[in-house]
Protein backbone atom coordinates (compact mmCIF):
# COMPACT_ATOMS: atom_id res chain seq x y z
CA UNK A 1 0.00 0.00 0.00
CA UNK A 2 1.44 3.28 -1.06
CA UNK A 3 2.29 5.51 1.98
CA UNK A 4 -0.10 8.73 1.79
CA UNK A 5 0.99 12.49 3.62
CA UNK A 6 -1.75 12.52 6.41
CA UNK A 7 -1.48 16.33 6.11
CA UNK A 8 -0.60 18.41 9.65
CA UNK A 9 -0.12 16.63 12.82
CA UNK A 10 -3.60 16.21 15.47
CA UNK A 11 -4.22 19.04 17.57
CA UNK A 12 -3.51 17.34 20.79
CA UNK A 13 -0.23 15.23 19.30
CA UNK A 14 2.74 15.10 20.84
CA UNK A 15 6.05 17.39 19.95
CA UNK A 16 8.43 16.27 17.37
CA UNK A 17 11.74 15.32 18.62
CA UNK A 18 14.17 18.13 18.60
CA UNK A 19 11.39 20.19 20.28
CA UNK A 20 13.44 20.88 23.53
CA UNK A 21 11.92 22.78 26.72
CA UNK A 22 13.59 23.22 29.94
CA UNK A 23 10.52 23.81 32.81
CA UNK A 24 13.50 25.03 35.01
CA UNK A 25 13.13 26.36 39.08
CA UNK A 26 10.64 23.86 40.55
CA UNK A 27 10.49 22.04 43.45
CA UNK A 28 10.06 18.74 42.22
CA UNK A 29 8.14 15.78 44.06
CA UNK A 30 9.23 12.94 41.20
CA UNK A 31 6.74 9.75 42.33
CA UNK A 32 9.17 7.51 44.19
CA UNK A 33 8.07 9.04 47.50
CA UNK A 34 11.56 10.56 48.72
CA UNK A 35 12.02 13.77 49.13
CA UNK A 36 10.93 16.80 47.36
CA UNK A 37 13.74 18.06 45.39
CA UNK A 38 13.86 22.00 45.21
CA UNK A 39 15.28 24.17 42.72
CA UNK A 40 15.36 21.20 39.87
CA UNK A 41 15.09 22.11 35.87
CA UNK A 42 13.16 19.13 33.91
CA UNK A 43 14.34 19.15 30.76
CA UNK A 44 11.91 17.81 27.81
CA UNK A 45 13.04 16.83 24.18
CA UNK A 46 9.46 15.83 22.09
CA UNK A 47 7.72 13.44 24.04
CA UNK A 48 10.24 12.34 26.25
CA UNK A 49 12.33 13.26 29.20
CA UNK A 50 16.00 14.14 28.30
CA UNK A 51 17.20 15.26 31.60
CA UNK A 52 16.40 16.04 35.60
CA UNK A 53 18.65 18.09 37.43
CA UNK A 54 19.26 21.04 39.75
CA UNK A 55 18.81 24.15 38.15
CA UNK A 56 22.63 24.71 37.85
CA UNK A 57 23.63 21.62 36.41
CA UNK A 58 21.84 22.24 33.18
CA UNK A 59 24.37 23.03 30.29
CA UNK A 60 24.38 27.10 29.35
CA UNK A 61 24.64 26.27 25.90
CA UNK A 62 21.31 23.86 26.24
CA UNK A 63 19.46 26.62 27.50
CA UNK A 64 20.22 29.04 24.96
CA UNK A 65 18.82 27.12 22.11
CA UNK A 66 15.97 25.34 24.40
CA UNK A 67 12.42 27.04 25.08
CA UNK A 68 12.65 28.21 29.15
CA UNK A 69 9.53 27.67 31.12
CA UNK A 70 10.31 29.97 33.92
CA UNK A 71 8.87 27.48 37.26
CA UNK A 72 10.16 29.03 40.22
CA UNK A 73 7.85 29.12 43.10
CA UNK A 74 6.01 26.38 41.52
CA UNK A 75 5.64 22.64 42.09
CA UNK A 76 5.69 19.53 39.50
CA UNK A 77 4.23 16.04 40.57
CA UNK A 78 4.32 13.26 37.97
CA UNK A 79 1.46 12.66 35.47
CA UNK A 80 -1.48 11.09 37.46
CA UNK A 81 -2.84 8.23 37.13
CA UNK A 82 -6.56 6.51 38.16
CA UNK A 83 -5.85 2.90 38.69
CA UNK A 84 -9.79 1.61 38.07
CA UNK A 85 -11.45 3.32 35.23
CA UNK A 86 -14.70 2.20 33.08
CA UNK A 87 -15.13 4.98 30.09
CA UNK A 88 -17.56 2.75 28.11
CA UNK A 89 -20.07 1.10 30.09
CA UNK A 90 -22.09 1.25 28.26
CA UNK A 91 -20.72 3.52 25.13
CA UNK A 92 -21.16 7.07 24.95
CA UNK A 93 -18.78 8.78 22.94
CA UNK A 94 -19.28 12.14 23.48
CA UNK A 95 -19.76 11.34 27.34
CA UNK A 96 -16.35 9.44 27.45
CA UNK A 97 -14.27 12.31 25.19
CA UNK A 98 -15.52 14.89 28.19
CA UNK A 99 -14.55 12.65 30.55
CA UNK A 100 -11.22 12.14 29.15
CA UNK A 101 -10.79 15.55 28.36
CA UNK A 102 -11.40 17.06 32.18
CA UNK A 103 -9.59 13.89 33.32
CA UNK A 104 -6.47 14.70 31.80
CA UNK A 105 -6.69 18.56 32.03
CA UNK A 106 -7.17 17.73 36.12
CA UNK A 107 -3.76 16.24 36.00
CA UNK A 108 -4.72 12.57 35.02
CA UNK A 109 -2.19 11.29 31.91
CA UNK A 110 -2.96 7.64 32.08
CA UNK A 111 -6.02 5.26 33.08
CA UNK A 112 -6.51 2.07 33.76
CA UNK A 113 -9.51 0.71 32.17
CA UNK A 114 -11.08 -1.93 33.79
CA UNK A 115 -13.17 -3.86 31.03
CA UNK A 116 -15.78 -2.03 28.70
CA UNK A 117 -17.10 -2.69 25.45
CA UNK A 118 -13.14 -2.58 24.05
CA UNK A 119 -14.52 -1.66 20.51
CA UNK A 120 -14.83 1.84 21.45
CA UNK A 121 -12.26 2.05 24.35
CA UNK A 122 -9.86 0.76 21.73
CA UNK A 123 -10.33 3.63 19.15
CA UNK A 124 -10.83 6.19 21.96
CA UNK A 125 -7.32 4.78 23.25
CA UNK A 126 -6.07 5.64 19.20
CA UNK A 127 -7.03 9.18 19.93
CA UNK A 128 -5.96 9.97 22.79
CA UNK A 129 -2.36 7.96 22.23
CA UNK A 130 -2.10 10.04 18.51
CA UNK A 131 -3.59 13.62 19.67
CA UNK A 132 -6.64 13.23 17.76
CA UNK A 133 -8.76 14.50 20.93
CA UNK A 134 -7.46 15.43 24.76
CA UNK A 135 -6.78 12.99 27.08
CA UNK A 136 -4.86 10.10 29.50
CA UNK A 137 -3.43 7.80 27.74
CA UNK A 138 -5.66 4.43 28.21
CA UNK A 139 -4.16 0.89 29.22
CA UNK A 140 -7.05 -1.62 29.04
CA UNK A 141 -8.52 -5.30 30.08
CA UNK A 142 -10.75 -8.08 28.41
CA UNK A 143 -12.61 -9.38 31.03
CA UNK A 144 -12.88 -13.05 31.83
CA UNK A 145 -15.49 -14.79 34.47
CA UNK A 146 -17.89 -17.74 34.92
CA UNK A 147 -20.87 -18.25 32.30
CA UNK A 148 -23.07 -17.82 35.60
CA UNK A 149 -21.72 -13.84 35.52
CA UNK A 150 -22.94 -13.07 31.84
CA UNK A 151 -26.66 -12.27 32.73
CA UNK A 152 -24.99 -8.77 34.48
CA UNK A 153 -27.13 -6.09 32.48
CA UNK A 154 -23.65 -4.50 32.29
CA UNK A 155 -22.27 -7.08 30.21
CA UNK A 156 -24.57 -6.64 27.89
CA UNK A 157 -24.21 -2.86 27.51
CA UNK A 158 -21.02 -3.54 26.77
CA UNK A 159 -21.51 -6.62 24.08
CA UNK A 160 -24.04 -4.50 21.68
CA UNK A 161 -24.84 -6.59 18.54
CA UNK A 162 -23.15 -9.54 19.93
CA UNK A 163 -23.92 -12.52 23.24
CA UNK A 164 -22.01 -11.60 26.01
CA UNK A 165 -19.30 -13.80 27.45
CA UNK A 166 -18.72 -15.23 23.72
CA UNK A 167 -16.81 -11.98 22.32
CA UNK A 168 -12.95 -11.47 22.56
CA UNK A 169 -12.97 -7.86 25.37
CA UNK A 170 -15.68 -10.23 27.22
CA UNK A 171 -15.45 -14.16 27.20
CA UNK A 172 -17.72 -17.08 29.50
CA UNK A 173 -14.66 -19.26 31.04
CA UNK A 174 -14.98 -23.09 32.25
CA UNK A 175 -13.18 -25.95 32.04
CA UNK A 176 -13.43 -26.45 28.69
CA UNK A 177 -12.09 -23.46 27.75
CA UNK A 178 -9.38 -23.38 24.77
CA UNK A 179 -7.21 -21.13 27.13
CA UNK A 180 -4.46 -20.46 25.24
CA UNK A 181 -6.96 -19.06 22.33
CA UNK A 182 -8.98 -17.50 24.66
CA UNK A 183 -6.15 -15.17 25.71
CA UNK A 184 -5.00 -15.16 22.16
CA UNK A 185 -8.58 -13.24 21.15
CA UNK A 186 -8.08 -10.99 24.36
CA UNK A 187 -4.76 -9.93 23.13
CA UNK A 188 -6.17 -9.54 19.27
CA UNK A 189 -8.12 -6.39 21.03
CA UNK A 190 -5.16 -4.58 22.02
CA UNK A 191 -5.50 -4.77 25.76
CA UNK A 192 -2.95 -4.56 28.20
CA UNK A 193 -4.96 -7.12 30.75
CA UNK A 194 -6.60 -9.72 31.25
CA UNK A 195 -9.21 -9.02 33.99
CA UNK A 196 -10.87 -11.77 36.15
CA UNK A 197 -14.36 -10.48 37.45
CA UNK A 198 -16.02 -13.88 39.02
CA UNK A 199 -17.57 -16.47 39.34
CA UNK A 200 -14.16 -18.84 38.50
CA UNK A 201 -12.80 -21.13 41.09
CA UNK A 202 -9.02 -21.05 41.95
CA UNK A 203 -7.28 -23.36 39.66
CA UNK A 204 -9.16 -21.41 36.56
CA UNK A 205 -7.87 -18.15 37.96
CA UNK A 206 -4.33 -19.81 38.02
CA UNK A 207 -4.42 -21.53 34.63
CA UNK A 208 -5.93 -17.80 33.46
CA UNK A 209 -2.75 -16.01 34.73
CA UNK A 210 -0.53 -18.60 33.78
CA UNK A 211 -1.53 -18.61 30.30
CA UNK A 212 -1.86 -14.75 30.32
CA UNK A 213 1.55 -14.09 31.40
CA UNK A 214 2.98 -16.86 29.27
CA UNK A 215 1.57 -14.58 26.57
CA UNK A 216 2.54 -11.08 27.81
CA UNK A 217 -0.39 -9.86 29.35
CA UNK A 218 -1.08 -8.25 32.35
CA UNK A 219 -3.65 -9.92 34.71
CA UNK A 220 -5.78 -7.82 37.24
CA UNK A 221 -8.45 -9.35 39.23
CA UNK A 222 -11.17 -8.59 41.69
CA UNK A 223 -9.62 -9.13 45.26
CA UNK A 224 -12.29 -12.01 45.96
CA UNK A 225 -13.94 -13.98 42.74
CA UNK A 226 -16.04 -16.17 44.28
CA UNK A 227 -15.81 -19.41 44.66
CA UNK A 228 -12.33 -18.14 44.36
CA UNK A 229 -11.08 -16.19 47.96
CA UNK A 230 -8.91 -13.57 48.44
CA UNK A 231 -5.63 -15.38 49.70
CA UNK A 232 -6.16 -18.18 46.13
CA UNK A 233 -6.51 -14.66 44.00
CA UNK A 234 -3.19 -13.85 45.54
CA UNK A 235 -1.27 -16.99 45.30
CA UNK A 236 -2.40 -17.41 41.89
CA UNK A 237 0.11 -14.73 41.39
CA UNK A 238 -2.24 -11.99 39.10
CA UNK A 239 0.04 -8.78 39.33
CA UNK A 240 -3.09 -6.52 41.09
CA UNK A 241 -6.72 -6.81 43.17
CA UNK A 242 -9.27 -4.51 42.99
CA UNK A 243 -11.83 -3.18 45.58
CA UNK A 244 -10.42 -3.70 49.26
CA UNK A 245 -13.30 -4.22 50.93
CA UNK A 246 -13.49 -7.72 49.23
CA UNK A 247 -10.51 -8.93 50.93
CA UNK A 248 -12.44 -9.60 54.36
CA UNK A 249 -14.03 -12.64 52.28
CA UNK A 250 -10.61 -14.28 52.98
CA UNK A 251 -12.43 -14.87 56.57
CA UNK A 252 -16.23 -15.57 55.61
CA UNK A 253 -16.71 -19.19 57.77
CA UNK A 254 -18.00 -20.79 54.70
CA UNK A 255 -16.39 -21.13 51.19
CA UNK A 256 -17.17 -18.71 48.79
CA UNK A 257 -20.03 -19.59 46.61
CA UNK A 258 -21.03 -17.50 43.70
CA UNK A 259 -20.55 -13.43 42.74
CA UNK A 260 -24.01 -13.17 43.66
CA UNK A 261 -23.78 -15.24 47.18
CA UNK A 262 -21.31 -12.89 48.76
CA UNK A 263 -21.52 -14.18 52.36
CA UNK A 264 -22.43 -11.56 55.68
CA UNK A 265 -19.65 -8.87 56.58
CA UNK A 266 -18.05 -8.95 59.84
CA UNK A 267 -17.36 -5.51 59.66
CA UNK A 268 -16.85 -4.33 63.15
CA UNK A 269 -13.80 -7.19 63.51
CA UNK A 270 -11.52 -5.34 60.87
CA UNK A 271 -12.98 -1.41 61.50
CA UNK A 272 -9.41 -1.06 63.80
CA UNK A 273 -7.23 -1.71 60.85
CA UNK A 274 -4.91 -4.38 63.22
CA UNK A 275 -6.66 -7.62 62.68
CA UNK A 276 -3.99 -10.41 62.81
CA UNK A 277 -5.27 -12.55 60.09
CA UNK A 278 -5.61 -9.80 57.51
CA UNK A 279 -1.84 -9.07 58.47
CA UNK A 280 -0.85 -12.70 56.98
CA UNK A 281 -3.28 -11.79 53.90
CA UNK A 282 -1.38 -8.39 53.57
CA UNK A 283 1.93 -10.05 54.49
CA UNK A 284 1.71 -12.73 51.18
CA UNK A 285 0.37 -9.29 48.69
CA UNK A 286 3.33 -7.35 49.59
CA UNK A 287 5.99 -10.51 49.03
CA UNK A 288 4.45 -11.31 45.69
CA UNK A 289 4.32 -7.65 45.12
CA UNK A 290 0.91 -7.61 44.45
CA UNK A 291 -0.42 -3.76 43.90
CA UNK A 292 -4.23 -3.18 45.96
CA UNK A 293 -6.30 -1.00 43.97
CA UNK A 294 -8.35 -0.09 46.74
CA UNK A 295 -11.23 2.10 45.19
CA UNK A 296 -12.05 3.98 48.40
CA UNK A 297 -13.77 7.29 47.96
CA UNK A 298 -16.57 5.33 45.63
CA UNK A 299 -18.13 4.37 48.63
CA UNK A 300 -18.38 8.16 49.51
CA UNK A 301 -19.86 8.76 45.65
CA UNK A 302 -22.48 5.64 46.29
CA UNK A 303 -23.09 7.29 49.63
CA UNK A 304 -24.24 10.78 48.13
CA UNK A 305 -25.74 8.98 45.28
CA UNK A 306 -27.85 6.51 47.65
CA UNK A 307 -31.84 6.63 46.88
CA UNK A 308 -32.70 5.06 50.13
CA UNK A 309 -31.51 5.37 54.27
CA UNK A 310 -30.24 1.58 53.76
CA UNK A 311 -28.21 2.15 51.18
CA UNK A 312 -26.69 5.22 52.22
CA UNK A 313 -25.90 4.18 55.56
CA UNK A 314 -24.31 0.72 54.00
CA UNK A 315 -22.21 2.58 51.65
CA UNK A 316 -20.88 4.53 54.37
CA UNK A 317 -20.02 1.84 56.58
CA UNK A 318 -18.41 -0.08 53.30
CA UNK A 319 -16.12 3.46 53.08
CA UNK A 320 -15.42 3.24 56.86
CA UNK A 321 -14.10 -0.49 56.38
CA UNK A 322 -12.32 0.04 52.86
CA UNK A 323 -10.48 2.95 55.07
CA UNK A 324 -9.45 0.89 57.98
CA UNK A 325 -8.37 -1.89 55.55
CA UNK A 326 -6.16 0.13 53.20
CA UNK A 327 -4.18 1.95 56.35
CA UNK A 328 -3.58 -1.48 57.26
CA UNK A 329 -2.04 -2.72 54.20
CA UNK A 330 -0.29 0.83 53.87
CA UNK A 331 1.46 -0.24 57.57
CA UNK A 332 2.24 -3.70 56.17
CA UNK A 333 3.85 -2.61 52.80
CA UNK A 334 1.55 -3.36 49.98
CA UNK A 335 1.72 -1.07 47.21
CA UNK A 336 -1.63 0.63 46.82
CA UNK A 337 -2.69 2.45 44.04
CA UNK A 338 -5.47 5.42 43.37
CA UNK A 339 -8.34 3.59 40.96
CA UNK A 340 -11.54 4.87 41.79
CA UNK A 341 -14.39 2.71 39.54
CA UNK A 342 -16.20 6.04 39.41
CA UNK A 343 -16.25 9.84 37.80
CA UNK A 344 -17.69 12.83 39.03
CA UNK A 345 -20.78 14.52 37.43
CA UNK A 346 -20.61 16.43 34.31
CA UNK A 347 -19.45 20.37 35.23
CA UNK A 348 -17.40 19.41 37.90
CA UNK A 349 -13.93 20.90 37.62
CA UNK A 350 -11.63 18.00 38.71
CA UNK A 351 -11.92 14.45 38.25
CA UNK A 352 -12.70 12.04 40.75
CA UNK A 353 -8.98 10.81 41.47
CA UNK A 354 -8.74 13.86 43.30
CA UNK A 355 -11.38 12.78 45.81
CA UNK A 356 -9.69 9.33 46.15
CA UNK A 357 -6.27 11.24 46.77
CA UNK A 358 -8.22 13.12 49.62
CA UNK A 359 -9.41 9.82 51.20
CA UNK A 360 -6.12 8.03 51.27
CA UNK A 361 -4.59 10.73 53.10
CA UNK A 362 -7.47 11.88 55.15
CA UNK A 363 -9.47 8.76 55.83
CA UNK A 364 -6.40 5.96 55.48
CA UNK A 365 -3.59 7.90 57.56
CA UNK A 366 -1.45 7.60 54.63
CA UNK A 367 1.39 10.77 53.85
CA UNK A 368 0.88 13.18 51.24
CA UNK A 369 4.10 12.33 49.44
CA UNK A 370 3.08 8.60 49.64
CA UNK A 371 -0.23 9.43 48.40
CA UNK A 372 1.11 10.85 45.18
CA UNK A 373 3.51 7.39 44.54
CA UNK A 374 0.15 5.66 45.06
CA UNK A 375 -1.16 8.15 41.70
CA UNK A 376 1.91 7.38 39.75
CA UNK A 377 4.51 5.29 40.50
CA UNK A 378 2.30 2.76 41.76
CA UNK A 379 -0.29 3.49 39.07
CA UNK A 380 2.28 2.40 36.40
CA UNK A 381 3.15 -0.50 38.58
CA UNK A 382 -0.62 -1.81 38.12
CA UNK A 383 -0.49 -2.06 34.75
CA UNK A 384 2.86 -2.67 33.79
CA UNK A 385 3.88 0.54 32.71
CA UNK A 386 6.50 1.52 35.17
CA UNK A 387 9.18 1.59 32.79
CA UNK A 388 7.96 4.57 30.91
CA UNK A 389 5.57 6.71 33.24
CA UNK A 390 4.71 7.11 37.28
CA UNK A 391 7.89 8.94 38.01
CA UNK A 392 9.71 12.29 36.51
CA UNK A 393 13.07 10.05 35.42
CA UNK A 394 15.44 10.46 32.53
CA UNK A 395 14.07 8.70 29.80
CA UNK A 396 10.53 8.54 30.55
CA UNK A 397 7.68 9.92 28.88
CA UNK A 398 7.14 13.53 29.45
CA UNK A 399 4.05 13.55 31.27
CA UNK A 400 3.83 15.69 34.60
CA UNK A 401 1.94 18.31 36.14
CA UNK A 402 2.97 22.13 36.93
CA UNK A 403 1.30 22.93 40.43
CA UNK A 404 0.84 26.37 42.25
CA UNK A 405 0.92 25.31 45.88
CA UNK A 406 2.44 22.32 47.56
CA UNK A 407 0.23 19.40 47.66
CA UNK A 408 2.85 17.84 50.75
CA UNK A 409 1.41 20.58 52.47
CA UNK A 410 -2.11 20.14 51.61
CA UNK A 411 -2.88 17.55 49.82
CA UNK A 412 -6.15 19.26 48.00
CA UNK A 413 -3.20 21.45 46.59
CA UNK A 414 -3.27 19.17 43.55
CA UNK A 415 -6.11 21.01 42.36
CA UNK A 416 -3.70 23.96 41.93
CA UNK A 417 -2.90 23.44 38.95
CA UNK A 418 -1.54 25.75 36.32
CA UNK A 419 -0.51 23.30 33.37
CA UNK A 420 -0.30 19.84 32.62
CA UNK A 421 2.30 18.51 30.25
CA UNK A 422 1.23 15.43 28.97
CA UNK A 423 3.59 13.74 25.94
CA UNK A 424 5.84 16.59 26.39
CA UNK A 425 2.39 18.38 25.01
CA UNK A 426 1.64 21.57 27.65
CA UNK A 427 -2.14 21.87 28.12
CA UNK A 428 -2.86 24.98 30.40
CA UNK A 429 -5.44 24.59 32.83
CA UNK A 430 -6.65 28.43 31.89
CA UNK A 431 -8.04 26.79 28.20
CA UNK A 432 -9.82 24.33 30.24
CA UNK A 433 -13.61 25.24 31.09
CA UNK A 434 -16.31 22.43 32.84
CA UNK A 435 -19.16 22.55 30.98
CA UNK A 436 -22.09 19.68 31.02
CA UNK A 437 -22.74 19.18 27.66
CA UNK A 438 -23.97 15.69 27.87
CA UNK A 439 -27.04 16.14 30.24
CA UNK A 440 -28.89 13.24 28.15
CA UNK A 441 -26.63 10.59 29.00
CA UNK A 442 -25.24 10.42 33.14
CA UNK A 443 -21.70 10.77 33.07
CA UNK A 444 -21.25 8.87 36.58
CA UNK A 445 -21.18 5.33 36.53
CA UNK A 446 -19.11 2.16 37.87
CA UNK A 447 -18.23 -1.02 36.32
CA UNK A 448 -18.00 -2.65 40.10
Amino acid sequence: MAHEDVGAPAPFAAPAEGTVVVYRGATLIDGTGGPARPSTSVVVDGARIRAVAPDGEIPAALLAEAQIVDLRGAFVVPGLIDSHQHIATPPNRPVAEAALRRQVYGGVTAIRDMADDLRQVADLARATLVGEIPGPDIHYAALTAGPGFFDDPRTWQVSQGAVPGAVPWMQAVTDATDLPLAIALARGTHATAVKIYADLPAATVAAITTEAHRQGLGVWAHAAVFPASPGEVVDAGVDAVSHVHLLVHEFAGRPLTTYKDKPPVDRDRFVSGDDQEMAGLFARMRERGTVLDATNSLWDWLADDADTPEAKAQARANAELSAALTGQAFRAGVDISAGTDYETEPGQPYPSLHDELVFLVERCGIPAVQAIRSATLVGALSMGTEDVMGTVTEGKLANFVVLQQDPLADIRNLRSISCVVKRGLRLDRADFTPHDDTQDSPEGRTGR
